[in-house]
């Protein structure tokens, strides 16, 4: 949505992707994969390129990501805004377990073996093989390169997902504990929401803090920011 609005505005934009994803959706707007190479790399990058704003619309939980763009923002005097997802609160029905972090989600984990829903991206799941008495089940984008480090089913899948498959998926497999980062928005939703349909416990996994910055929770409010701050030569 916000690259479309960019592209449908006539604004000159880059769309930047960490990477982590080996074949990202298409965007309307000109786009570059990979890292920056830390604060000083990003910032590196907005003075060769001539950068005038930056949009961190990175996922919650790529904190450090976040954090690099305010930094480089601040070396180089360039506005900067966040469009962050409202968080995921509590609906009368939920059993969540709140925790600060995956380490935190795995000692929380009940002993006896249990069928558990990892729905917290690959590059987070390796701490969980400290309890392999559980089965788990793993949604990714993509195919794994290499096999996860204990035993599980593994889903290649891109989402959104449906309330009803979510349900289907959690029934079929007859989980118990589902595993999941507080990304908020709507995307990522249909779980929470099947989970309580079914009594499920959720395991919900904080959001790192960032920096203070201008945060915003809507397209509308972004293109707001990017016409004032060009109208007054920011």
């Amino acid at each position: 949505m916000l690259a479309a609005a960019i592209a449908r505005a006539g604004i000159e934009a880059v769309y930047s992707y960490g990477g982590r994803t080996r074949a990202p959706a298409d965007q309307p707007l000109p786009t570059r994969i990979g890292g920056f190479g830390g604060v000083s790399g990003l910032a590196d990058y907005i003075r060769r390129e001539g950068i005038t704003h930056v949009i961190d619309a990175t996922h919650p939980f790529a904190a450090e990501m976040s954090r690099n763009a305010v930094e480089a923002c601040a070396e180089t005097a360039t506005p900067l805004i966040a469009l962050e997802r409202p968080r995921w609160t509590k609906a009368p029905g939920d059993n969540w377990i709140e925790v600060t972090d995956v380490s935190a989600a795995v000692a929380a984990l009940p002993e006896a073996p249990a069928k558990v829903f990892l729905a917290i991206g690959r590059q987070h799941i390796a701490p969980f093989a400290n309890k392999p008495q559980h089965t788990y089940t793993l949604r990714f984008v993509d195919p794994p390169e290499a096999p996860p480090p204990f035993v599980a089913d593994v889903i290649v899948s891109r989402g959104p997902f449906t309330f009803d498959s979510e349900l289907d998926l959690l029934r079929r497999r007859g989980i118990g504990w589902i595993v999941a980062r507080n990304s908020g928005g709507d995307g990522a939703r249909a779980k929470i929401d099947a989970a309580r349909m079914l009594g499920l416990p959720v395991m919900m996994i904080s959001r790192p803090e960032l920096p203070e910055r201008l945060r915003v929770e809507s397209v509308a409010e972004i293109m707001q920011w990017l016409g004032h701050s060009t109208r007054l030569g920011a």
